[in-house]
């Protein structure tokens, strides 16, 4: 009997644990932890070691090398997948787009409640990509990239912020909100490792400077 009400304790426990847990993730800003999370700031030095260094090269650029966007799943695309992913109480209409909802945008700390103020940013932007090694790449690989919804590669952020970024590397731009630095930095260089793409000495300087916080 002691044994059945131990277990029956820890059984609520559990549940409670469970429960607390739950109530921290819907009070807490959706789309930080909507980004698949990135690799620790450990590993993220030990890949950042093994990147090639290499000055960028953007001949023969075109952002129409890099399709965008595509169909995810049903009558859903990249962009109206990652709406969903990052944000609260998302409702959308038969076609997939987002008519009501609230986003966080961790890279400046703004919330809305209309999509049309979000863009998509591409955390390693595609001019980036192409600069580093994806000019070698065929047309389906560069389609993959840029749709890829697996790695922390595609988050819902502010439009104006994410056109003020650019397709500028953490040596020349970073999120205003410094507490987020760490995850963005992280995820910069799981991206690049995973793709195989190069780093240059500015960009490989900066990453350094920040991970070592990490």
């Amino acid at each position: 009997m002691a044994k059945f009400y131990a277990r029956r304790r820890l059984s609520i426990l559990a549940a409670l644990t469970g429960l607390i847990a739950s109530v921290g993730l819907f009070n807490g800003p959706t789309a930080s932890a909507a980004l698949p999370t990135p690799i620790s700031g450990a590993t993220a030095r030990t890949y950042l070691a093994s990147l090639t260094v290499k000055t960028e090269n953007r001949t023969g650029y075109d952002r129409d090398l890099f399709p965008t966007w595509i169909t995810i799943s049903g009558t859903c695309n990249t962009r109206e997948t990652i709406l969903k992913r990052d944000g609260t109480n998302v409702v959308t209409d038969s076609a997939c787009a987002s008519t009501s909802g609230s986003w966080y945008s961790p890279y400046d700390g703004a919330t809305w409640t209309a999509a049309s103020d979000l863009d998509i940013d591409h955390l390693v932007p595609l001019a980036e990509a192409w600069d580093s090694g994806a000019s070698a790449w065929t047309t389906a690989q560069r389609q993959g990239f840029a749709n890829d919804v697996t790695r922390p590669q595609l988050i819902a952020v502010t439009d104006n912020v994410n056109q003020s970024k650019s397709d500028q590397d953490p040596a020349e731009w970073m999120p205003s909100v410094t507490s987020y630095r760490c995850t963005y930095v992280r995820a910069w260089v799981q991206v690049k490792y995973y793709y195989n793409l190069s780093v240059d000495s500015a960009e490989k300087s900066a990453l350094t400077s920040y991970l070592a916080s990490c």
